[in-house]
């Protein structure tokens, strides 16, 4: 199974989009599935369901973050090359998904209320949302960039 199959998977399963994407790079990044999930929990929905950056994007952010992330907040040459790492696969998404922003994949509002509860996973759900799609293709951005880039 390759990582988009992954991600998608996981997400089919009950995974938020980050724990989706988090969760198909875990062995890569030294980490269980488990703890994959748990570092990725909270940006599901656009972080907490405020329907921002796309959980799915921050999964991708969080995989390159252990993979290629620097510990020393004084080099600053890390630091920038991991911001522009960012955006590189960033603005991969965004062209293929036309935004990073939750709302607007979902086709909601600005400001539309929503609870900071789940969904229930059904056929209804799945149907209605891109979200599937979505996680695949940010494993496969991340997959391709990280095959790309030897550490």
């Amino acid at each position: 199974m390759n990582k988009a199959e992954k991600a998608r998977s996981l997400f089919t399963q009950g995974a938020n989009c980050a724990q989706s994407v988090a969760g198909a790079f875990a062995a890569e990044c030294g980490l269980t599935e488990e703890q994959a999930m748990i570092m990725a929990s909270g940006f599901g929905g656009g972080v907490g369901r405020l329907r921002e950056v796309c959980g799915a994007v921050s999964g991708m952010v969080l995989v390159l973050n252990i993979l290629y992330g620097s510990g020393n907040p004084a080099d600053k040459a890390a630091k920038d090359a991991q911001y522009a790492r960012i955006r590189e696969v960033a603005a991969q998404f965004q062209e293929k998904a036309g935004t990073l922003i939750c709302r607007e994949l979902l086709g909601l509002e600005k400001g539309q209320e929503e609870p900071p509860r789940s969904d229930p996973r059904n056929a209804a759900y799945y149907a209605d949302r891109p979200c599937a799609g979505l996680v695949a293709l940010a494993a496969e951005i991340t997959e391709k960039y990280i095959a790309e880039h030897k550490r």
